[in-house]
């Protein structure tokens, strides 16, 4: 067998012998993707101190990434599969590298901003890669257990990224967390021309790229009217940016059922496996990491670990996912699609609702729960909400697949981070308020509602003020660990809500085990005749 891969999956007339490796590269890809995500979470304390940033500059280095990478997934995943998706992955980890350097080395915040914005481009690009690949090289019968490990990997990255940042910030500064991103994709590159076969669609007509613009245009204007809006106010900006997402949008599905190769069809969403598996994943993830968001916050700004604690305190959650992505292994083929999806997310929405009691005498134990749900819960059901989503697409779409699959992920998890977020910073500088509101100078006051770490850091402040002291300082702190875990015990309580309408809606919209069983044979004979053809020409 040669060094390098060449013969395309295409032209191979019997199962890839070396795929259970590829798999390997494919999942560190997604890892890497991830964990840039992460990562981010325990970094941002030490961002905020060495650059100065605010509250919408914090926010924006966090959604610089997310808003290219939701916007464009769907349409870089079109274009390897009309051109190469291992060649978009190697391409997609090149750009990866590309803004993890520019972000290791830049100290200034619109620059690093911009750096996570090239990472948010190249994490698009290999996203609905390492799915399309996986699918394309994996037969039917074996498609399961792989998309279990890809998403498992998932999972994994939510607690590797704040244990390897945290690990590096004992003794570096918080470049290092985007630096350590680079040896790991080039790792990948290397890995993807070794191990990964190219694959590309068969007989793909044009792209669509009305379409796409369009998808990007909404995507894109939805994200960030969900970001702004919330924490800034509802201004121009944010307000346009809604009514561009809306009319995008219904142009979009005007445009795509008129077009006789549309970059997505919508009909799509008339089939409710698929339907009810993307609501499912974009509900999920809403939840999951909307409270891995403050948790994490408490963990560091009031129970006082530091980045490398707090990383080592979410490996309950990294190791609940395998739990649960063993279990889907063994009774998602006997109990089906619904039961398996619905379950996880009723699991999930328990682990949310626990947190509602979070008060400011809580410790670590009060977290271990709910961490443990929502880990067990992401094991359980993504996998085979995936299955479903990828199992939707025929051969040549692979890439569409993956593209909606994870634009359905990411979106959820920035809405979570931005309602969520938002109504967590509403509820904490309303309660700072009236605890200390006549005992502060309003300067002071403004800080420590901005945040936490804004309160955490004003009491450090009073404390060195000698008309200050260390009894005010202590009463200040106080103050401001009540009102956070007020906060964070207030939106569990709604998000725990939103994701039990959620749930509910998700298990009337899935069909039966029946139902689903006849969708995912029609699905297999499409991808055998499919092949067939491919084997044939």
């Amino acid at each position: 067998m040669p060094l390098f891969v060449k013969t395309p999956v295409e032209k191979m007339t019997e199962p890839y012998p070396r795929r259970w490796w590829a798999l390997l590269v494919l999942c560190l890809s997604l890892l890497i993707v991830v964990m840039a995500n992460t990562s981010l979470i325990v970094a941002a304390p030490d961002m905020t101190k060495d650059l100065g940033l605010g509250s919408s500059d914090l926010q924006w280095v966090i959604d610089g990434y997310t808003v290219p990478y939701a916007a464009l997934m769907l349409v870089l995943g079109a274009i390897g599969d009309k051109y190469s998706r291992r060649g978009a992955l190697i391409l997609g980890l090149l750009i990866f590298v590309g803004g993890s350097v520019m972000g290791g080395l830049v100290d200034e915040t619109s620059l690093v901003i911009t750096a996570r914005a090239i990472m948010g481009v190249g994490a698009a690009v290999v996203m609905p890669a390492t799915l399309s690949l996986l699918v394309a090289i994996f037969p039917r019968a074996e498609r399961a257990k792989a998309i279990t490990a890809w998403s498992a990997t998932s999972g994994l990255a939510i607690a590797a990224g704040p244990l390897a940042a945290g690990w590096l910030l004992e003794n570096h500064a918080w470049g290092s967390t985007f630096l350590m991103n680079v040896p790991l994709a080039i790792l990948g590159v290397v890995g993807a021309l070794l191990l990964v076969p190219p694959s590309k669609a068969q007989g793909m007509g044009r792209i669509d790229y009305v379409g796409g613009l369009l998808s990007i245009a909404s995507v894109g204007s939805l994200v960030y009217a969900t970001i702004e809006g919330p924490h800034f106010g509802w201004g121009a900006g944010p307000i346009t940016a809604a009514v561009v997402a809306g009319v995008g949008l219904l142009a979009f599905v005007a445009w795509e059922l008129r077009h006789p190769n549309p970059m997505l069809n919508v009909r799509k969403f008339t089939e409710r496996p698929f339907s009810g598996s993307m609501l499912a994943v974009l509900f999920f993830f809403f939840g999951t990491f909307g409270s891995i968001y403050y948790s994490t916050q408490f963990l560091q700004f009031v129970l006082g670990y530091d980045a490398l604690e707090t990383g080592i305190r979410l490996l309950p959650l990294a190791g609940a996912v395998f739990v649960g992505a063993a279990v889907t292994g063994r009774l998602a083929p006997k109990l089906g699609v619904k039961i398996v999806v619905g379950t996880g997310m009723v699991i999930g929405t328990a682990g949310v609702f626990l947190l509602t009691r979070i008060e400011s005498g809580s410790t670590y134990t009060d977290f271990l729960t709910p961490l443990l749900l929502l880990g067990f819960a992401i094991g359980l059901s993504l996998s085979p909400a995936t299955d479903t989503i990828m199992g939707s697409f025929p051969e040549d779409e692979l890439g569409v697949g993956g593209g909606a699959n994870d634009t359905a992920l990411e979106l959820g998890c920035a809405l979570g981070i931005a309602i969520l977020g938002s109504l967590l910073a509403t509820s904490y500088k309303d309660r700072l308020t009236d605890l200390v509101g006549g005992h502060l100078p309003a300067s002071a006051l403004d800080t420590a509602k901005d945040s936490v770490g804004g309160g955490v850091a004003v009491a450090e402040q009073v404390a060195k003020n000698p008309q200050g002291g260390a009894e005010q300082a202590q009463t200040l702190l106080g103050a401001v660990h009540e009102s956070f875990a007020h906060a964070i015990a207030h939106t569990s309580l709604i998000g725990g809500i939103i994701m039990a309408a959620g749930t509910l809606i998700v298990i009337a919209v899935l069909p039966g085990r029946k139902h689903t069983s006849k969708h995912g044979e029609d699905a297999a004979a499409r991808t055998t005749e499919d092949q067939t053809e491919t084997v044939d020409a």
